[in-house]
Parts: structure tokens; C-alpha cells; sequence
């Protein structure tokens, strides 16, 4: 296979991820919305609300900030625009970095994954997560990677995924709030805090599941971007070779005139 023909399979590639990707995050945002319904009604829940459940993160705690970038080549500004944020980032601050291509040496990196590992060890960071919850050691949980917009617009961005908003504003329709308010309540067995903190973690994974959908979009894009110069330069390259060919083409041609011409004027000559 030539080299335009490689370039063509790796820029249809593309694409196909990146709406792979936003067929990924369409369905995960469904599951969102329940997880915040789900969570919004136990908090609204006057039998709950009686026990004066506290959700705060600890505001002197640090945080933790996950960082995802690419495992694949031809995304340089793509890797270096996270890597930057994470050199900037404070020591104390938990670290979790997710891609190859933004490994460094930095302190409190508490768990690192490529990106082809990343579904078998997603387990670790539910269990980072909810230990962190449940031991108040957090103000704060940030995902930061690169988001895409749409087809033209893809920038880093560092967003908060908790705390949030437990009322459900965020996320729930006025319909969705209205019916949330006639929820019957209800009691729960066990230990009331572990299950919320174990759905609030199970919420900031699926966060993670969903930025990192778009994190592999805008990865695409970027690489959709690169082969479409380069199939561009290959054109450019290809027409100039056939521009010089058709130089060299004319140039013998006339090369071969001359030659006739002269060829005609020696045999006048000998008659």
C-alpha cells in the first residue's frame, strides 16, 4: 500500500472514532441523568433530610485531578497543551494520568493507565474515588483533558465534577424536578452514607468514562486534521513531480522537432 493510500485508511479511521465517541457519550449521559436523579431523590428525602446527612467535601483537603491524554502519535499540541496544565499542578494534589503520551515525573501520582488499558484497570479509580470520599480527603475532583465541541472547536479544559449540584439543577428538566418532588419517601437498609458515597463515585467514574469519550474525539479530530495536510502536501508533491514531468515531456518533444528539422535540412542539402 503507497503512502497516500496508508494516509486515506488512517484519516477514514478517524473519523469513524470520532463518531464511535460521540455515540459513547450520547449513551452515557443517559446513564448520568439517572445517577443524578437517583442521588438528588435520596438527598431530597424528608426521612433523610431529618438524619441531616452531610455530603461536603472537606475544604481544607487537597485534590484530585485526572488527567487524560493520547497514546497515539500525531497529536503533539494535542498532549501538550495536558501536559502543561499537569507540570503547573500543585505537589499535594492527588495525580491520576491516563495516556502515554503524557507521562512525567511528577509527585502524588497515585495511579497511572494507558489508555488500551484503561477499561480493565477502571476498577482502581472507582476504588480511588470512593476511598477518597469516604475518608474526606478532598475538596475538590477535576478532570482535565481536552473537549470536543464540535468538528472545528476542541480546547483543554479543567472541569469540576464534584461536589455538584445534589438538587439535580445541572442536569434535570423542570418535568424531571416536578417529579422528583412527588417520589414518595422511602428507608434504606444498611449504612446510609456508603450508599451514597458509592453512587456518588460511581457518578464521577462515569464523568471520567464520558470526558475521556470526548478526550478520544478530539484526539481524532486532531489526527483527522494532520492527514488531511498531509494529503494535501502528498497532492502538492504529486503535481509538481507531474508539472516537472510535463516539462521534461515538452522539452523532449521539442527536442525531437529540433532533431527532425535538422535531419530534413541535412538530406536538402545532400539533394
Amino acid at each position: 500500500m503507497g503512502v497516500r493510500n496508508t494516509v486515506k485508511v488512517m484519516n477514514f479511521y478517524a473519523l469513524l472514532r470520532v463518531n464511535d465517541a460521540r455515540k459513547n457519550v450520547e449513551n452515557a449521559f443517559r446513564y448520568e441523568r439517572e445517577l443524578k436523579y437517583i442521588i438528588s431523590s435520596i438527598v431530597n428525602n424528608r426521612i433523610f433530610k431529618q438524619e441531616r446527612m452531610s455530603l461536603e467535601m472537606n475544604p481544607e483537603g487537597k485534590e484530585l485531578n485526572i488527567y487524560i491524554g493520547s497514546d497515539l502519535g500525531f497529536c503533539a499540541n494535542f498532549n501538550g497543551e495536558v501536559l502543561f496544565l499537569l507540570n503547573g499542578d500543585l505537589p499535594e494534589n492527588d495525580k491520576i494520568i491516563i495516556g502515554k503520551r503524557v507521562r512525567t515525573t511528577t509527585e502524588n501520582e497515585i495511579l497511572y493507565i494507558d489508555n488500551e488499558d484503561f477499561d480493565n484497570r477502571f476498577p482502581e479509580v472507582f476504588d480511588i474515588v470512593l476511598d477518597g470520599l469516604l475518608n474526606f480527603k478532598y475538596s475538590k475532583i477535576n478532570m482535565i483533558y481536552i473537549h470536543y465541541y464540535n468538528m472545528s472547536r476542541q480546547e483543554i479544559v479543567k472541569r469540576t465534577i464534584i461536589p455538584f449540584d445534589y438538587e439535580g439543577g445541572d442536569v434535570l428538566d423542570a418535568e424531571e424536578k416536578k417529579e422528583m418532588s412527588r417520589t414518595d419517601d422511602f428507608v434504606i437498609e444498611g449504612d446510609l452514607y456508603y450508599i451514597m458515597w458509592s453512587l456518588i463515585s460511581i457518578y464521577v467514574t462515569m464523568e471520567i468514562r464520558i470526558a475521556k469519550a470526548w478526550s478520544y474525539a478530539s484526539e481524532n479530530i486532531l489526527r483527522q486534521t494532520f492527514t488531511d495536510n498531509s494529503l494535501n502536501k502528498i497532492d502538492e508533491r504529486e503535481e509538481e513531480k507531474r508539472k516537472a514531468q510535463r516539462k521534461l515531456d515538452k522539452a523532449e518533444a521539442f527536442k525531437t522537432i529540433v532533431e527532425m528539422n535538422n535531419r530534413k535540412l541535412r538530406t536538402k542539402k545532400e539533394e
